[in-house]
């Protein structure tokens, strides 16, 4: 019988690094043929209001080993890019976020759980990002420029954090309101969150330089960078328009590129990468799926000398179903589950002849 999964069940059941373990076992399992996920279906289409549209972001895929299968269905309303700053947003008419994860026994079909996505959403981010961290950066990585204060943001200083020793973090955001409140927010005891009045001066001086905005055109350059330093952002050219949030400088300079999934970078023509390769700037063999750092086919690793960029290029099902299947066991165990009649979502099959 299927069951509800609230935001608040993931905060209660899931902790990030329990996050951070599901996301290591969902790519090992992906590189070695074991998961499916294939690239995200997103479409826009304008909405009767000239300002917004209308997005869909779908995906799809299983983890075995986990016994479950994913479909997230997202849906938003986007409001349309304008004005200097370039940045588009999620914006619907009312304040609730209407995407559900929808998990699956891949024993009998049934759907077991639908699932809030604000929270996981945000926490397989970071918590991937934490991922390619562990297997990326410096173990004595202390310092984290970071730029944006939004929830992607909380998710990647949590994850960071966990995975090395991170002592200052050099923080920006072009809303003086939001970062004094995630300054606020984020700061405890043995780790120093600075307000910082740029994005190159969140850059300066970090051994982790980490992306989470919603602008459509770069915001750290890579003439700003030094060897040595780790970069990661989430940002992407997809259906939904044309974006980067690094210049062509960080291609160049980067002396090894990790992505999520190369299939996605295909799928969704992320230009700014392939455009990069097609070009001689950046060596196709230079590029490897993080997947493949996790069994150890492949290994890419920070030193003095070198940068490395983490892309993260898209998101997966198999990442939603990683997570998903350890709160839904958790919300099982606890007695709490709100259940959903099975008449209600399932039909008769039809009798052929």
């Amino acid at each position: 019988m299927a069951i509800i999964i609230t935001d608040d069940d993931v905060r209660r059941h899931l902790s990030m690094r329990e996050c951070i373990d599901a996301m290591r076992v969902g790519f090992r399992d992906l590189a070695e043929g074991r998961a499916v996920s294939l690239p995200r279906v997103r479409y826009k289409v304008q909405s009767s209001s000239p300002d917004r549209s209308y997005f869909a972001n779908v995906h799809v895929g299983a983890v075995p080993s986990q016994g479950v299968a994913c479909v997230r269905a997202g849906s938003h309303m986007l409001v349309n890019a304008s004005g200097e700053r370039g940045r588009r947003s999620k914006r619907n008419p009312e304040p609730f976020n209407w995407t559900v994860i929808i998990l699956y026994d891949l024993n009998t079909a049934e759907p077991i759980a639908f699932l809030h996505e604000s929270e996981l959403s945000g926490m397989r981010v970071g918590a991937t990002s934490g991922v390619a961290v562990e297997e990326i950066a410096r173990d004595d990585a202390a310092v984290l420029g970071l730029l944006g204060t939004g929830r992607q943001a909380r998710a990647h200083l949590e994850a960071i954090s966990l995975v090395r020793p991170i002592r200052r973090v050099q923080v920006f955001s072009p809303d003086p309101g939001h970062l004094a409140e995630f300054v606020a927010r984020m700061r405890r005891p043995g780790l120093d969150v600075v307000p910082v009045t740029d994005a190159r001066a969140a850059v300066d001086g970090a051994d982790i330089v980490c992306s989470n905005t919603n602008s459509l055109r770069p915001v750290v350059l890579g003439e700003w960078l030094v060897p040595g330093q780790v970069v990661i952002t989430i940002g992407n050219t997809d259906a939904a328009g044309t974006r980067s949030e690094v210049d062509d400088a960080v291609f160049d300079r980067a002396a090894a590129i990790v992505v999520n999934h190369w299939p996605s970078v295909i799928s969704d023509n992320q230009v700014e990468l392939l455009g990069a390769i097609e070009a001689g700037r950046v060596r196709r063999d230079h590029v490897h799926e993080l997947g493949d750092l996790v069994t150890g086919r492949a290994r890419v690793r920070s030193t003095p000398e070198t940068i490395v960029y983490y892309k993260s290029n898209t998101g997966l099902a198999m990442q939603f179903a990683a997570a998903g299947a350890i709160v839904h066991r958790k919300v099982q165990a606890e007695g709490t589950a709100r259940e959903i009649p099975r008449e209600w979502l399932g039909s008769e099959r039809y009798q052929i002849g």
